[in-house]
């Protein structure tokens, strides 16, 4: 697996497949490189090249102290689009992954980027203030922290079954839920809570409003960890002319569950052939 540096010095890993025309995956909290499992193969077999990250604190990247708020995780990001060089990139962006694209191009614009798609995404922004009264409050957010630090596997697992919707039918083996659990609980616990905070207190709307390239929201109508009614059809109404997906049994790993439908529109969305 190769590595870059970034100005802090922080060794990060990532994955490199296939040529073609580029795709650069940013990965949910929690969660390395190895979620896009079901993904890279597709696109690779169809001439794309896909570039997928570990951030830090993730994966087999490195774990610092510090440099997890957004804005330096999109430089990560950016980091690693100028260490290979890239051009003509579609951005994927899962869940933070998603906040992490919105946040990278605000910070270094559209000059490399075709289009970007924003999956399951934790945008426009979650927190409950005065202009944004469809948040959570913050107490919320925090208490979640706090059974992070009680006991971080059991909240995991308790949201497991939830994450995939299984009870809406969704066929995900106890084998691959509790593949998830550990993906999660192999991140940096510094990182698990930094990030959820700056998640959450994150607010992406100008951002979003300001975005000229072509765009795609999916999101699952099912969602715990991300309602739609707060995030995916609010980024949908904001972001210029998007095109919007949403699946009706989908839960948060729309990845896994609806991996032939989520790529089957990434697909056409790359083409070109996706309505809004």
């Amino acid at each position: 697996m190769p590595f870059f540096e970034t100005a802090d010095r922080t060794r990060l890993a990532y994955e490199d497949y296939g040529t073609g025309a580029p795709i650069v995956f940013a990965a949910s909290w929690a969660l390395d490189a190895d979620m896009w499992e079901y993904q890279v193969p597709f696109f690779v077999e169809r001439g794309y090249r896909c570039v997928l990250l570990d951030r830090r604190g993730h994966g087999r990247s490195d774990r610092p102290s510090g440099g997890y708020d957004l804005d330096t995780l999109a430089d990560d990001l950016a980091a690693l689009i100028e260490h290979l060089g890239l051009r003509e990139v579609t951005l994927v962006g899962h869940s933070t992954g998603g906040a992490e694209v919105a946040r990278y191009l605000a910070r270094h614009g559209e000059e490399r980027v075709a289009r970007v798609a924003f999956v399951s995404a934790v945008l426009p922004f979650l927190m409950r203030t005065e202009d944004n009264p469809e948040g959570a409050p913050e107490e919320l957010s925090e208490a979640a922290v706090g059974r992070f630090l009680t006991d971080r596997p059991k909240w995991f697992h308790d949201r497991a079954q939830g994450f995939f919707a299984t009870h809406l039918g969704n066929d995900v083996s106890p084998a691959l839920v509790g593949l998830g659990v550990q993906r999660c609980l192999a991140t940096s616990p510094v990182a698990t809570v930094q990030i959820w905070r700056a998640s959450f207190r994150a607010d992406h709307r100008a951002a979003l409003r300001a975005i000229t390239v072509p765009a795609l929201v999916v999101h699952g109508a099912a969602d715990q960890s991300a309602r739609v009614e707060v995030t995916g059809r609010r980024t949908a109404a904001l972001v210029p002319g998007c095109a919007y997906k949403e699946y009706p049994t989908g839960g948060h790993g729309i990845f896994v569950t609806h991996k032939d439908r989520l790529n089957a529109d990434l697909l056409d969305f790359i083409k070109g052939e996706t309505g809004s």
